[in-house]
């Protein structure tokens, strides 16, 4: 004789309700529009700006190349995380781009001051620790609100910062291009495959 099997318990299918909704969740709160082929360009113009900022006779116009670096490669990421988040129809506005910003900005904006603070008292040997360190943090602070390999790439950072309070000003020069040119370049191939461009 043919018996019906029994229905799964109702605390089951609580259960099972309450993951499905805890990781869809978690899938909205994640800022996905990190520019993987950006982060390449981003690489490269900071490699240019490093092979060029070691030739830099005085203070002053080592800083100037590598703000001016600075400045394209936030236009970089500005247009390519435009673009990517308009294809994937993401807006900016949502509660995870907005956290993933904040977070992001915090220390860029420490960073901003204390380059002032630094130039103005000509202590350009710290420019390279305190860029790496405080671009670090940003990205690992930022990526508990994105993908998990943003986190990863801050902390690669934050120990090239590491590295660079402890050598000459040249090598921690080759340093920023390790940063700022090799690892976009590893981690935005990365995040394009993965991820989407």
């Amino acid at each position: 004789m043919y018996r019906m099997p029994e229905p799964a318990p109702m605390h089951e299918h609580a259960l099972s309700n309450l993951r499905y909704i805890r990781e869809t969740m978690e899938r909205a709160s994640a800022f996905t529009s990190i520019p993987g082929w950006g982060g390449v360009a981003i690489g490269v113009t900071a490699l240019v700006a490093t092979f060029i900022a070691h030739n830099a006779s005085e203070g002053r116009l080592w800083v100037v190349i590598w703000l001016t670096e600075a400045v394209i490669a936030a236009l970089i990421a500005a247009v390519t995380m435009a673009r990517k988040a308009g294809k994937a129809g993401v807006s900016f506005r949502n509660a995870a781009a907005r956290r993933f910003f904040v977070s992001y900005f915090a220390p860029a904006v420490a960073a901003a001051v204390l380059t002032l603070f630094m130039v103005r008292a000509g202590f350009f040997a710290v420019l390279p620790a305190t860029w790496l360190l405080l671009y670090g943090a940003s990205f690992v602070s930022s990526g508990a609100f994105s993908i998990p390999v943003v986190p990863v790439m801050g902390v690669c950072f934050m120990l090239l910062g590491l590295a660079a309070c402890f050598v000459p000003f040249a090598v921690a020069n080759a340093l920023l291009g390790a940063g700022f040119g090799a690892l976009h370049v590893i981690f935005g191939v990365m995040i394009a495959r993965r991820y989407g461009g």
